[in-house]
């Protein structure tokens, strides 16, 4: 069974994610397209949350998003429960998001990579595993911190 992954971008990094989504079809992936769908101005929380409470979810496997510089969409999935969501614009760092820090999300600005560079983060993020070991012990702290920040705030936030 084909690997899900959750796909979305906003409207300055519509180009980029087209040419992702083909990228990782080319290579057996089954791409969900979140949107959004043209250069339309959108705001990409939205389509950042869609992506990142289906991710929580189980309903996919992995997400991808893209915006102008990866940090808008990585801060605003990195709000939803469960969520580790990892902005990556060099090889070595896509490698670690996954094999450390276990991100089911990967974020990339189309303003500050070129689509060649992007599809190589992509391969190399899709293509690694997390490696357990010490970094579990981590990667659980930081679950284990979530759910109690969580419970003890309860509806107190903001």
């Amino acid at each position: 069974m084909a690997i899900k992954v959750a796909l979305g971008c906003d409207h300055n990094a519509f180009n980029m994610k087209e040419i992702i989504k083909e990228f990782l079809k080319e290579r057996g992936y089954d791409v969900v397209d979140y949107g959004c769908y043209s250069c339309e101005a959108v705001d990409y929380p939205d389509v950042a949350f869609q992506v990142a409470k289906d991710i929580a979810a189980n309903k996919m496997d992995r997400g991808i998003l893209i915006c102008g510089t990866g940090i808008g969409v990585a801060i605003a999935a990195g709000k939803v429960p469960g969520i580790r969501a990892a902005l990556c614009h060099d090889t070595y760092s896509a490698e670690r998001a996954r094999k450390s820090n276990n991100a089911q999300i990967l974020t990339m600005g189309a303003q500050i990579i070129g689509p060649e560079l992007a599809k190589k983060i992509v391969e190399v993020w899709m293509n690694s595993e997390f490696d357990g070991g010490n970094s579990a012990r981590k990667v659980q702290k930081i679950i284990d911190q979530e759910k109690e920040l969580l419970k003890s705030w309860g509806n107190t936030i903001m």
